[in-house]
């Protein structure tokens, strides 16, 4: 792991001196997100397509018990409650990084969602509608679109529509802003999410004339994070490099099917390379048994024979 050095000190003018942490990273965009809840606020009433006069006016962080149980490699980042101007309830469930059947994964999770509601519930009627939002730093599809909505939709009339259960996603590669016409906020949130890094040397100045982005940039400085938290952010993305490396190794596996066995013990070391950098990363033994789906005798083995 490389760690990024600490500024001394930043006294001059911020937006030239500060330096930042990628926001796409999930502790860091749940330390954002999930410990401000008016950059939250602000930030789903820009995004999400709610109704014109929808307006988010509060929300609650789910507790554990509430969000559905996660599968291997889904990132879920922020769950929340949120509660809009005339009353409605619904639910939204965030998450940053992408992987081969996501939509799938994305799909179930906020169905579940949706459905686990009946546990404190006493009648359908009561059920709130459930927004799955997902911002991916990748390609989604071949088209030039980056905003995608899903909802279900009748077959011959599309006017008609069930609302429950909603998908958004967003990719942020394909982001064009000076030829986009949706509101100002939502493509200011949007840019701050696709643009800033730990690259960024200087930060334009609309992004800093929004309040709450501004809020936010403070909150990716560097210097606001110990040496822990930074550990934490860079395990972050070795998790993101080991899981791509693994999929990768799997789709070049089911390529390469029936060729020599020299290729699957290649695979094989790969697969064990992975488990103890993940090891040595910190994660439990039972979080890696998800990820490269082997057993728990399986990756001790590897861990302890190496």
């Amino acid at each position: 792991m490389c760690f990024i050095d600490k500024p001394t000190d930043i006294k001059d003018n911020p937006r030239l001196m500060a330096r930042y942490l990628d926001p796409k990273n999930d502790f860091i965009f749940k330390r954002i997100f999930g410990q401000h809840p008016e950059l939250l606020k602000s930030f789903l009433n820009a995004i999400l397509p709610l109704p014109d006069d929808c307006v988010i006016e509060s929300l609650t962080y789910l507790p554990t018990e509430h969000i559905p149980e996660l599968l291997a490699l889904k990132y879920s980042i922020v769950d929340v409650r949120c509660c809009d101007n005339r009353g409605r309830h619904f639910i939204v469930e965030m998450q940053v990084q992408w992987t081969s059947d996501f939509i799938k994964r994305m799909l179930f999770n906020t169905a579940a969602t949706y459905v686990r509601q009946l546990e404190k519930k006493e009648q359908y009627r009561d059920l709130s509608p459930v927004y799955g939002l997902a911002l991916l730093d990748t390609k989604f599809d071949q088209s030039e679109e980056w905003f995608h909505h899903y909802q279900m939709t009748h077959a011959v009339d599309k006017n008609k529509t069930l609302d429950d259960v909603q998908l958004v996603l967003i990719e942020l590669p394909k982001l064009k802003p000076t030829t986009i016409t949706q509101k100002k906020l939502a493509i200011l949130w949007l840019r701050f999410l696709k643009e800033i890094d730990e690259k960024t040397r200087e930060v334009d100045p609309s992004l800093l004339n929004a309040e709450p982005i501004k809020e936010a940039l403070h909150l990716l400085e560097v210097a606001s994070y110990d040496e822990a938290e930074l550990m934490a952010y860079d395990q972050r993305w070795d998790a993101v490099r080991s899981e791509k490396t693994l999929l990768s190794g799997r789709f070049a596996e089911g390529k390469a099917e029936g060729k020599a066995e020299g290729k699957t013990e290649g695979k094989a070391e790969s697969e064990a390379n992975i488990v103890r950098n993940m090891h040595r990363s910190g994660f439990p033994i039972e979080q890696i048994c998800k990820i490269v789906l082997l057993s728990q005798e399986e990756v001790k083995k590897i861990i302890y024979t190496s």
